[in-house]
């Protein structure tokens, strides 16, 4: 019978405050995850699981997410948070990674890349998105607000719908049947969790969703130098958008994964990750 995977958690000291991680794994190549707003590394619990017998699994809290600090700046870029995760694989002894990403952690992980060719092996982003004229400013108004504390728990009914509400709606504040997702609402320990997360960071998730927002993938993606594997889930609202940005990477392909819901989801992600992974040159 299989060990179950250990992760175990930490923090380390960086020159904008404290980070916040998960690790798994003793051997094999180091794989930083990065998780996709709002939340933390627990988002990616289940990827750790997946990959730590293999390899060293690093999972960080992105800056003002989970359990990490955030950064000093009020509006921070894709570009300083990038700068952070440099940081942070400094602190942890990682001179080469390989680096997957998820949504907003798809972009620091881009930005990661092109910021430091020689330290990157190989990238997957999962997910990326591409907001442009009256779409990004109706994101930038409506998608990510704080939620600050009021004396009758009013903010907490608000925070517990935002998450509740991504599972059944994109965007969701955008309640239509347009809108409506098929993926249904999942189970109540995962939202619980997930609320959990982004109760932690209340007054600063929202930072780096706004970054996530601004950034120009079209523009960016260009500059990545390294193998990239572009994915996304059948019902991963991000997958069209996804898809059309593959002809924007010099040495990229895009793979389709199963639904987050299909049985044979977990496993055809960890088949196609470690078919591009062991295909690096």
């Amino acid at each position: 019978m299989t060990e179950p995977i250990a992760i175990r958690r930490g923090f380390v000291d960086l020159a904008h405050g404290q980070m916040h991680y998960r690790h798994a794994g003793d051997r094999g190549e180091p794989l930083l995850l990065l998780h996709a707003s709002p939340g933390s590394s627990r988002q990616l619990v289940r990827l750790i699981e997946d990959f730590a017998s293999d390899q060293r699994v690093f999972a960080p809290d992105t800056p003002g997410n989970g359990d990490s600090e955030a950064l000093a700046e009020t509006e921070p870029t894709v570009a300083g948070l990038a700068a952070a995760m440099l940081a942070f694989l400094d602190a942890m002894g990682l001179s080469k990674v390989r680096v997957y990403g998820s949504h907003t952690g798809a972009a620091i992980a881009a930005e990661l890349a092109i910021l430091v060719p020689h330290r990157v092996s190989a990238l997957v982003l999962d997910g990326v998105s591409l907001f442009e004229g009256d779409e990004l400013q109706d994101v930038l108004d409506h998608y990510a607000r704080p939620f600050e504390p009021d004396l009758d728990g009013a903010y907490l009914i608000r925070l517990f719908q935002f998450c509740r509400d991504q599972y059944l709606f994109f965007p969701w504040y955008r309640r239509t049947r347009e809108s409506r997702r098929d993926s249904g609402i999942g189970n109540a320990a995962d939202l619980h969790a997930w609320v959990v997360e982004v109760m932690k960071a209340n007054s600063t998730y929202h930072l780096n969703y706004l970054a996530a927002f601004r950034w120009a993938a079209d523009r960016r993606l260009p500059l990545i130098a390294c193998r990239t594997l572009l994915t996304a889930a059948a019902d991963d609202p991000l997958i069209a958008t996804t898809k059309k940005l593959e002809t924007h990477l010099p040495n990229g392909r895009f793979v389709e994964l199963p639904r987050v819901d299909a049985a044979d989801f977990r496993t055809a992600r960890k088949a196609a990750f470690d078919s591009f992974f062991r295909t690096e040159g």
